[in-house]
């Protein structure tokens, strides 16, 4: 099950429906059961303190993903900061609700056990990230 939340910052209109679809989808084709995922969008600076405080990094981002899976079970919090998502989001000449899909998507993917830190792990990233927002537009 998906949550959303929003902390100190108005959250965007998403087709939650269709996301919930997204991530089962994405669950099934990794054959991992889906628990609570949180998506909490929030500002710069909210999520800076969570960088700082729990990572140790002191520098923006546009999401942190903290894992809860147990077992086969995948969980966890994402928290998204819109005002990274959007400047990327126009910097990339993209419609911000893809952008936030797309980082929604790239937080889940961390979730299941794709990792993104060598050349050949981002690019695997990108294929699938690029594989799911063009299912997103399937779904009815």
């Amino acid at each position: 099950m998906i949550s959303f939340y929003s902390e100190q910052i108005k959250p965007p209109l998403l087709n939650k429906k269709k996301i919930n679809s997204l991530i089962k989808c994405i669950a099934f084709d990794f054959k991992k059961k889906l628990g609570n995922i949180s998506v909490i969008f929030c500002k710069d600076e909210y999520l800076l303190e969570i960088n700082k405080k729990y990572l140790n990094h002191d520098y923006y981002t546009d999401i942190i993903t903290f894992n809860y899976n147990e077992e086969n079970n995948v969980s966890g919090d994402l928290f998204i900061s819109l005002e990274r998502v959007y400047e990327n989001a126009k910097s990339l000449n993209q419609p911000t609700d893809i952008e936030t899909l797309r980082v929604i998507v790239h937080g889940f993917l961390h979730l299941i056990g794709i990792n993104d830190k060598s050349v050949k792990e981002k690019a695997e990233m990108t294929k699938f990230e690029n594989l799911y927002l063009k299912k997103y537009k399937e779904i009815i």
